[in-house]
């Protein structure tokens, strides 16, 4: 058994991109055609995540052309060169099978807006001074 899960170990990617259900993400995948190997790059949305360990797996959703496409990789995968994060959803489900049958905006989901106390690096905060001899100034 430990034998199993060396192997496993040994396999596995370190460096995995975190997401869940409900995000939009891009999956740079690796493609062989003839000799020749290029990266796809297949955008949608993420409607579930499977398993665990080595055979972790992810079904992403997309609409091409007006039909719905749902493909599932591998998260370990050696053929998967990156995965971003495009946006980030806001769901209260794990498995979003629900999606399969809305149509147009129905089929949206809502973005998940960041924390409130993240700041920008482009924000300043100005702050008035205080002098010591005015009132209130004591503290």
């Amino acid at each position: 058994m430990n034998e199993i899960r060396s192997i496993e170990e040994a396999q596995m990617k370190e460096d995995v991109t975190f997401f869940r259900p409900g995000d939009t993400v891009k999956v740079h995948f690796k493609i062989v055609e003839g000799g020749k190997e290029r990266i796809q790059i297949y955008e949608g949305l993420v409607i579930a995540i499977k398993n665990s360990r080595i055979g972790r797996t992810f079904t992403v959703r997309k609409n091409s052309y007006g039909v719905g496409v749902e493909r599932i990789f591998p998260l370990h995968s050696p053929r998967i060169a990156n995965i971003e994060v495009s946006r980030s959803g806001k769901v209260r489900r794990a498995k979003l099978y629900y999606i399969r049958h809305k149509i147009g905006k129905a089929a949206k989901i809502k973005e998940l807006l960041g924390k409130k106390s993240t700041v920008t690096k482009h924000t300043t905060v100005s702050v008035p001074k205080v002098q010591a001899g005015s009132p209130g100034g004591e503290v």
